[in-house]
């Protein structure tokens, strides 16, 4: 199968609607994703957001704490205490948000474990220096050294604090980068998943109408099709069936009901429905053939008689083969011919056979007839013509003697139709052997043969050497010979004859006056002379049976001896042509296919 089929076939529609499906899927999933790490980012950027804001909460409060400290320290007035107690409160809150926020990053979990230790310190030394107050010893200098220490620790908290925030920060900036990034992306990979998705389903609805135009193309060809088929049906007198194996039905095309003598779809297609228009003599015939077909699920060629109803006994042929569909579905489709008409062409082809092998038997009575009956009078006529030539022709009168040389010339002549129509008759026969020749021995037996009349002629016969030849011996001598003879007797007075035989393989398709041949080389043997010639426009009547272009005073003649050599070679499938110019001479060429 080629790419241009496989393009076309509608499994390559399936399996293009099945990818673009797929890749619809796959880019609806990764916009998908793409909008669940948008969603991360947001995430993100919110939770840097708290951190940071955790973070300066817990700045805030243990400022608050620290406020309340040196308020209550200088004043002793203890509502600065709610303000220390709810600091110290709110930073343990907001710590334990902050250690759940940051659980993720190591860094920020190291930075809250020293952070815990630095703000428990602090608040150690909060809780030293409520004792120096309520000791009214604020004056001593370990108070002043506690002071020192806390503030000292207050400034590495928010050291702490602010490298945590300066982290966070960072993180921040990052986080804003990736969902900025986001944010732009997200547009144009939705975008261009619609895009890929639009053009997959365009191409897809594009092949699916195409090929619902190819659809309704093929179905009108087909509508054309079965229409044209039941006509074709008519005309050849011929009707289809289709035996569907797996469900054992049959269905008949309208033309075979007709076949029957029926209307179309006048019964069910059975085959008990059709065994009864079955001729009697061929039920058990064709029970038969049914079974084997059955069984083999297969039908050759088989010949039997069906009975329609109005009586007339039509001949039917019938031929089955077995087809398989792509699901594996098997059914035998089958054509029935009424052969009708072709038993009695036939039956007439035989009486005519009989008639013309009757005709060739009288052919042949009468050719032993012209041999034998017909020429035994005629050799008595010229015996006493003869005679009387020998011992009367004294005795006759001028006129009398005139007439005695008629009668000699037409018995002559007779003599001469007889035995030309004798030759011409044998070359009709099919009978004769074909054997290896050697043409070269043919061609001088044909020299001998004309012999007396080269001589007395003052002939000049050259030839050229012709290989062996697969033919009737005696037929191709007999060629050989009418055509040699025809140069002799056609010659021009006072010039001596001179005859030129040549010889020549060719090609078929060179030749232009060979037509529809089935033999690629053929033997080409030429006879050309310097005789009389003959116009061009009588090249092909020459060959035609008792034609001559001369009249018989002048040249003598049956007009047969050319026929006799076109049949020669006609039956060695060959050919034979002709050319000549007056007064110049005749070329004969003949073709011998090569074997």
């Amino acid at each position: 199968m080629n790419i241009k089929s496989i393009f076309k076939s509608t499994r390559f529609l399936k399996i293009t609607f099945g990818i673009s499906l797929f890749v619809i899927l796959c880019m609806g999933g990764l916009a998908y994703k793409h909008l669940q790490t948008l969603i991360k980012s947001f995430d993100l950027v919110e939770h840097t957001y708290e951190v940071n804001i955790e973070l300066e909460q817990i700045l805030s409060y243990l400022k608050d704490s620290e406020t309340g400290q040196r308020g209550y320290l200088i004043s002793e007035d203890t509502r600065f205490l709610e303000s220390f107690f709810s600091g110290r409160e709110k930073t343990n809150n907001s710590f334990a948000r902050l250690k759940e926020l940051t659980k993720k990053d190591e860094r920020q979990q190291q930075k809250l474990r020293d952070l815990t230790i630095l703000i428990d310190k602090n608040l150690n030394y909060f809780d030293e220096t409520f004792k120096f107050s309520k000791n009214d010893n604020l004056d001593s200098k370990e108070f002043d050294a506690l002071l020192l220490a806390g503030k000292k620790t207050m400034d590495n908290i928010r050291l702490e604090i602010n490298q945590m925030i300066t982290h966070n920060n960072n993180l921040l900036r990052i986080r804003k980068l990736d969902n900025e990034r986001s944010i732009t992306n997200t547009p144009i990979i939705i975008y261009s998943v619609l895009i890929i998705a639009l053009l997959l389903l365009l191409f897809t609805y594009s092949k699916i109408n195409n090929d619902i135009k190819n659809l309704q193309t093929k179905n009108l060809q087909l509508e054309i099709f079965k229409e044209s088929t039941n006509q074709s049906e008519i005309v050849s007198k011929h009707g289809t069936w289709n035996w569907f194996i797996e469900e054992n039905k049959f269905s008949y095309s309208d033309n075979l009901y007709r076949l029957l003598g029926e209307q179309p779809q006048s019964f069910e297609p059975t085959l008990e429905n059709f065994m009864q228009f079955v001729h009697p003599e061929d039920v058990d015939k064709l029970k038969k053939q049914v079974e084997k077909m059955i069984q083999t699920e297969d039908l050759p060629f088989i010949y039997y008689r069906i009975v329609q109803k109005n009586g007339s006994i039509r001949h039917f042929k019938a031929y089955g083969k077995v087809l398989t569909d792509n699901e594996e579905n098997r059914r035998l489709i089958g054509t029935t011919a009424d052969i009708t008409d072709e038993i009695e062409n036939y039956r007439l082809l035989e009486e005519r056979n009989f008639e013309l092998e009757r005709n060739n038997k009288e052919l042949s009575s009468f050719n032993h007839v012209a041999s034998h009956d017909l020429q035994e009078p005629l050799r008595k006529i010229q015996t006493f013509i003869s005679r009387l030539e020998e011992k009367e022709a004294s005795n006759l009168s001028e006129r009398g003697n005139l007439y005695l040389e008629r009668i000699k010339t037409s018995s002559t002549r007779m003599r001469l139709l007889i035995d030309d129509l004798l030759q011409f008759s044998r070359t009709n026969k099919s009978e004769e052997v074909f054997e290896e020749t050697n043409m070269n021995i043919i061609l001088e037996n044909a020299k001998q043969e004309l012999a007396e009349t080269i001589l007395e002629k003052d002939a000049i016969i050259t030839s050229e050497t012709i290989p062996t030849l697969t033919v009737i011996p005696f037929q191709l001598q007999q060629l050989f010979i009418n055509l040699i003879g025809n140069s002799l007797k056609y010659s021009k007075k006072e010039v001596s004859p001179n005859i030129k035989i040549s010889y020549n393989k060719v090609d078929a398709s060179d030749v232009k006056k060979i037509k529809n041949t089935k033999f690629n080389f053929y033997h080409k043997i030429t006879f050309e002379d310097n005789g009389i010639g003959f116009d061009e426009e009588y090249a092909e009547k020459i060959f035609v049976l008792f034609s001559r272009l001369h009249n018989k005073n002048e040249y003598s003649g049956t007009g047969i001896g050319l026929s006799i050599c076109k049949k020669i070679v006609e039956n060695h499938q060959g050919y034979i042509f002709a050319t000549g110019k007056p007064n110049i001479g005749s070329i004969f060429e003949v073709y011998l296919p090569f074997n």
